[in-house]
């Protein structure tokens, strides 16, 4: 998947110059408040509710075709001006899907007609965020999930007969994952915004796994589209 990480290389740069130029217009002038209500004050809280588009790096299969549930709650810790720190606690479903039938790399005469990673995720991000002048703002941060249940789904068609293969028995997922986010929070309107969030892992999700149908280890890999409200 070497194709998806400098994609995710690209992304990162890129949300990180767009929140640079941000930060710079905003500190031209002075403004009012940050946060979108009359009367400021230190904690802010609210729901997400929205996607993830998520991939597994590691599993052969490139693409976000897996669409999962990603929403809970969230509260801001307002420590400057225009600074902010961030804790959510989410259910989140990641993992990969495929369903177009492709030979298999190592075994000959093997095709693999589907495959589907479904990983279901209690999350915590931590973020440090930064507001502009509009109280749109950017930030970044880490996230703790602690997985609450798995499916992995792997059909091949080996001389014409097709068969499942269970890896998630013998090859479980880890129970903890810790990853890395990037995103940008657009203010709409009084307390409604748009998220789009960039997600990897640090560390891998599953190691050991047989080459014949996965690489050695695997990394979750996606893009979350939320809507944030923010109670007054």
């Amino acid at each position: 998947m070497n194709k998806s990480r400098k994609f995710a290389a690209l992304t990162i740069i890129t949300i990180i110059l767009m929140a640079f130029g941000s930060a710079v217009h905003a500190q031209e002038e002075e403004d009012e408040h940050p946060m979108y209500i009359e009367r400021p004050r230190v904690f802010y809280g609210g729901a997400v509710i929205g996607a993830n588009l998520a991939q597994v790096d590691g599993d052969y299969f490139a693409g976000y075709h897996r669409v999962g549930f990603n929403g809970g709650a969230i509260v801001y810790a307002q420590v400057a001006k225009h600074l902010a720190f961030s804790m959510e606690i989410l259910y989140s479903q990641k993992g990969s899907k495929n369903n177009i039938a492709e030979p298999s790399l190592t075994l000959k005469n093997t095709y693999i007609v589907k495959y589907g990673i479904a990983a279901n995720y209690v999350e915590v991000p931590v973020m440090f965020n930064y507001f502009d002048k509009r109280r749109s703002h950017f930030g970044v941060g880490m996230s703790y999930s602690r997985l609450v249940r798995s499916k992995e789904v792997l059909d091949i068609d080996s001389a014409n007969t097709v068969h499942s293969i269970d890896l998630n028995t013998k090859y479980p997922f880890a129970p903890n994952a810790l990853d890395f986010l990037a995103g940008i929070d657009l203010h709409l309107w009084k307390g409604l915004f748009l998220n789009v969030r960039f997600q990897y892992s640090i560390i891998p999700i599953r190691t050991e796994l047989p080459k014949d149908f996965a690489r050695a280890v695997e990394y979750n890999n996606l893009w979350a589209v939320r809507l944030m409200y923010l109670l007054k």
